[in-house]
């Protein structure tokens, strides 16, 4: 068997631009694949046009090989952009090499270690505790959610005093804890909006009375001894990862105990070859796995293979959007995501012709500013 082309798809989920990749063989099977689209958003087509050249006539079987190909031919470490690209590359290359054998990818990654794999649903916004309340029971009711995630932030943290924002969050967890079941979990993901590491201490131990899932990516992430005395200062789980590429980088991050959970997004960081190393570390470490993951159904599926063969795996992201080019996503029941055995390679269908379809969007950032004019962090 051998790689005859690549195909891009620049398509949308939700109000999302996202890349779709197919892999097409001499044998008529073709594979899958997503790539996380950072921006700028076109730049991942001439990369992944350049990447064919590299590829074309290899067995796409050899997974390991042609993926290490690519990563080592660039010589210099890829980040963002490149990592993204190899991603769609080597999910697209699994998606084939099941197909070939007519089994799940995850029997491939040595079999499922669980039965189903546990989501919490993305709400990522901080609305009135009675709305919070409304929102999540209405999850729960159709899909099962008992865990969700939210914003710490009720409005600009830069307007007033920290201690003010501090407190606001504290008596608003307080309150959302107040409205809704006990037993629900709730995670507060800060986008890495704040710099100083003391000040993302005081917001994180803020929460800790009320016992949230996780604390994730309060800072940047690129100096890993400030995320070390996060965690030794902090009386929550800290989580971490999704703007981290690759598997020497979660190293140094927790070879100092930089994190309890991490977060690693299976479409940044190389694909499901890459993800495993990640995970191996982790697991060396003491330290579970649950994937960034504000992605679409492709991107769930790739997730979930994952999940289903990794030990230390805890729980996804899932956010609910629906796509016309996925006609069978993999939908929540009882807050999990059940296995589909009998279906080869991802078990899901891509619509092509919906696919052909022009529904692409552009997405960008908005960078907040400071009172006094200065550039915050988005």
């Amino acid at each position: 068997m051998k790689i005859t082309g690549f195909k891009t798809f620049m398509q949308r989920v939700g109000t999302r631009p996202r890349l779709l990749l197919r892999i097409d063989t001499d044998e008529g099977i073709s594979g899958w694949g997503e790539a996380y689209n950072h921006g700028p958003d076109w730049a991942l087509v001439p990369v992944l046009d350049y990447l064919f050249e590299q590829v074309k006539g290899d067995d796409p079987r050899r997974v390991e090989y042609v993926t290490q190909k690519l990563i080592r031919k660039a010589r210099f470490p890829q980040g963002a952009i490149g990592l993204a690209a190899i991603s769609a590359v080597d999910h697209a290359l699994w998606d084939i090499a099941a197909k070939a054998l007519d089994v799940p990818v995850y029997s491939l990654l040595g079999g499922s270690v669980r039965d189903r794999v546990s989501v919490y649903a993305g709400v990522y916004s901080a609305p009135d505790p009675i709305e919070c309340r409304e929102i999540t029971q209405e999850l729960n009711e159709e899909y099962g959610f008992t865990a969700f995630k939210l914003s710490p932030f009720r409005g600009d943290l830069h307007d007033r005093r920290w201690g003010l924002v501090v407190k606001e969050t504290a008596d608003y967890f307080a309150a959302v804890r107040e409205a809704c079941p006990d037993a629900w979990d709730f995670a507060f993901d800060a986008h890495a909006k704040i710099f100083e590491p003391y000040q993302a201490i005081q917001l994180g131990n803020a929460l800790a009375p009320y016992q949230p899932l996780f604390f994730e990516e309060p800072i940047r992430p690129e100096y890993f001894p400030a995320w070390h005395r996060l965690r030794a200062e902090l009386h929550v789980p800290l989580a971490t990862g999704e703007s981290l590429y690759s598997a020497n980088e979660f190293l140094s991050l927790l070879s100092g105990a930089g994190a309890d959970i991490i977060q690693p997004d299976i479409c940044v960081v190389g694909g499901i070859s890459q993800m495993r190393r990640i995970a191996t570390i982790a697991e060396a470490h003491f330290t579970t796995v649950a994937p960034h993951n504000p992605m679409g159904p492709l991107a769930v599926a790739h997730n979930l293979h994952f999940a289903a063969a990794c030990s230390n795996f805890s729980i996804l992201e899932y956010k609910l959007e629906t796509t016309s080019w996925c006609p069978d996503p993999y939908l929540p029941v009882d807050g999990h995501l059940e296995l589909r055995p009998d279906r080869p390679g991802w078990g899901i269908e891509i619509d092509e012709a919906a696919l052909s379809t022009d529904d692409y969007v552009h997405w960008e950032r908005q960078l907040p500013t400071r009172p006094d004019g200065s550039l915050a962090y988005c």
